[in-house]
């Protein structure tokens, strides 16, 4: 997608917005998404038993970075910002299921998973700062700090200092309480529950998705 910055204006036809909301749609396709839909905030569930389920069992990803509950945004907040949007880019990504299970083995494949994730996001989100639809933002998958600094032994950004992925780092939608398997389910794709006991014989595939709320 080439990046031509337009022109800030006070009004965006219908037209013009649906035409490029497809354009994003069929971008996150492209770069190697599954699956990908246009839709309606009011399709988002935000749920807070998806930000209890960090806690209990307490992830390993809890507190350890400014993008994992309890430092990112609640989703009563999500809730509260979503009421000024209405169209958003939702997307999945299947992976094998050797990939996703945790296990040592694969882990570089992992992350590597993971940060597919992001990159789509990062870009469409990117696309839509470009067009104009300049408050838009986007969720990814996973933990940023395992993503990106799991080498590292802090997180910058919990110590007031400048992230090191401030444009690549995300929260992910499950920090912010939206129930990615309801969404997933509801769009007709197939997810399954991968737990940390998984094995990757009994799992068909493994899924991970982001999202971009986009006006």
């Amino acid at each position: 997608m080439n990046k031509q910055i337009k022109k800030i204006t006070l009004g965006i036809s219908e037209t013009t917005l649906k035409n490029n909301i497809e354009k994003y749609r069929e971008r996150a396709i492209e770069l190697g998404a599954t699956n990908a839909r246009v839709i309606t905030v009011e399709e988002i569930p935000v749920d807070e038993r998806v930000t209890l389920k960090c806690q209990v069992p307490r992830c390993f990803g809890y507190g350890v970075c400014a993008h994992c509950p309890p430092n990112t945004l609640k989703p009563a907040e999500l809730r509260s910002h979503l009421e000024n949007y209405k169209w958003a880019i939702f997307f999945a990504i299947d992976f094998p299921s050797e990939v996703i299970v945790r296990d040592k083995a694969t882990i570089k494949e992992r992350i590597a998973a993971y940060q597919k994730v992001y990159k789509v996001v990062n870009e469409i989100e990117s696309a839509a700062f470009y067009d104009g639809y300049y408050l838009s933002f986007g969720f990814a998958a996973g933990s940023c700090r395992h993503v990106y600094c799991s080498l590292e032994e802090n997180c910058l950004a919990l110590e007031g200092k400048r992230c090191r992925f401030s444009l690549r780092a995300r929260p992910s939608m499950e920090a912010v309480g939206i129930d990615v398997y309801k969404m997933v389910a509801q769009s007709g794709w197939d997810i399954y529950p991968i737990g940390s006991n998984a094995e990757a014989k009994d799992i068909p595939k493994g899924t991970l998705a982001g999202l971009i709320i986009i006006n």
